[in-house]
């Protein structure tokens, strides 16, 4: 019989008649040289569920169709330049065993490939990440709230495989209910796997525009610090000063620098020029990651030279804890407000020196922002606002001291 044209180099039919010179073959079977002469964009099946796509820009790859409980998939077996006809009928029988006995051949590709489980790809990302993490909470929740809320459900995944339709899922269980730690779980989730799409374990990142688009719309509650009233400042200082402790004198500094919590009890000697009167703040030690300069008043002088009495040896922090060589717990200045009667927060002093710059004195909300190390937001600002404003915070945190001892109670003037 003469020779016959191949049929099957007709794509996107289910099954072929392949008859050449040697005569009639089975039934949709493809063969090496139909294989190279397949040039057309489609798929050429080759029975089984085994095919060869041809892309449009000329891309030729091995796939197998499967179903299982009714489910449908197309697993890749790789490129045809690299596996060759007998290989990739060999993968496909391999495929339709695992998925026959409940095994996900992707997910065993991945493993046999050494990529990690998300619960792994996690634990790698924050032992990575934690040393440039200044706050030690922070570094212990990473991991707890993802124990809590991603690891079971997609813990045991491998971070290859992990889709939009799972992020979406474990985050709208708590996102209503939770919304800052969900938020939270979004955005480690997040890490982690633009971590592996770095390591090469990912083709991509999640959708996270699509994720938040399928999640319901959280109420934006703003959450402020409670603060005292700055008319009650004066008093307030009065019976803070009236018994000395080691809680007592960290929140009086906390107050009279207008600083954070943190930045007081992490304090160093060695950041301290008593005599001209300034406190140099490391930018690792600074949530803006920027060194700031804060000008001392005569009240605030006062109580670091106060502090030199309770100096312990082999420390150079300005409020050691209890503990050797661990500073002041931060629930020691609650504990001291809440002795007081008060159930204002610490962080919330720096909101009455704000409330106080902008409705007591002419002194402008740049100079307050300066003092309290806000980031600029506005970048064009931020170009022309390069100095410290040093002279001019000195005035400002003098008055805020005399303020605070009930020594100024009238109008502030900015001094030109």
């Amino acid at each position: 019989m003469a020779c016959a044209t191949l049929a099957l180099a007709v794509p996107l039919q289910p099954r072929y008649d392949v008859v050449n010179c040697v005569g009639a073959r089975a039934l949709g079977k493809l063969t090496a040289t139909a294989v190279k002469a397949a040039k057309e964009p489609g798929r050429y099946h080759d029975g089984d569920g085994l095919a060869l796509l041809v892309g449009k820009t000329g891309g030729r790859s091995w796939m197998v169709r499967v179903q299982k409980d009714g489910r449908r998939r197309d697993i890749g077996l790789g490129s045809e330049s690299k596996v060759p006809l007998k290989l990739a009928r060999e993968r496909a029988v391999l495929v339709r065993s695992q998925i026959e006995v409940g095994i996900d051949p992707v997910a065993e590709r991945r493993k046999a490939a050494g990529i990690p489980t998300f619960r792994e790809a996690a634990a790698l990302v924050h032992a990575e990440q934690k040393s440039g993490w200044k706050n030690g909470k922070h570094q212990a929740q990473w991991l707890s709230t993802l124990e809590a809320y991603a690891f079971p459900a997609i813990g045991e995944l491998s971070v290859g495989i992990i889709d939009a339709p799972a992020v979406r899922d474990l985050l709208a269980a708590i996102w209503l209910d939770k919304p800052e730690t969900a938020r939270r779980v979004r955005q480690r989730i997040t890490t982690v796997i633009d971590w592996s799409v770095a390591k090469g374990y990912r083709d991509g990142p999640l959708a996270m525009a699509v994720i938040d688009k399928a999640l319901p719309k959280q109420r934006a509650k703003v959450k402020h610090h409670k603060a005292l009233p700055y008319s009650e400042l004066p008093e307030f200082m009065t019976a803070l000063r009236a018994r000395e402790s080691m809680g007592r004198l960290a929140l009086t500094a906390v107050i009279l620098t207008a600083a954070r919590s943190g930045e007081v009890r992490l304090a160093t000697w060695g950041e301290l020029d008593l005599d001209n009167a300034l406190w140099t703040i490391p930018a690792e030690k600074m949530k803006a990651g920027r060194e700031h300069v804060v000008p001392l008043s005569d009240a605030a002088v006062a109580v670091f030279e106060k502090m030199k009495q309770h100096r312990r040896i082999g420390s150079d922090l300005v409020f050691p804890g209890q503990k050797r060589g661990k500073p002041l717990s931060d629930m020691t200045l609650t504990k001291t407000l809440r002795d007081m009667g008060l159930t204002v927060t610490t962080h919330g002093f720096r909101s009455t020196f704000r409330d106080w710059v902008s409705e007591e004195t002419n002194y402008p909300g740049e100079l307050a922002e300066a003092a309290l190390a806000h980031s600029i937001k506005d970048k064009t600002e931020a170009a022309y606002r390069r100095g410290n404003l040093l002279d001019k915070r000195r005035q400002l945190m003098g008055a805020w001291g005399a303020y605070c001892s009930g020594q100024q109670k009238t109008v502030v003037a900015l001094a030109s």
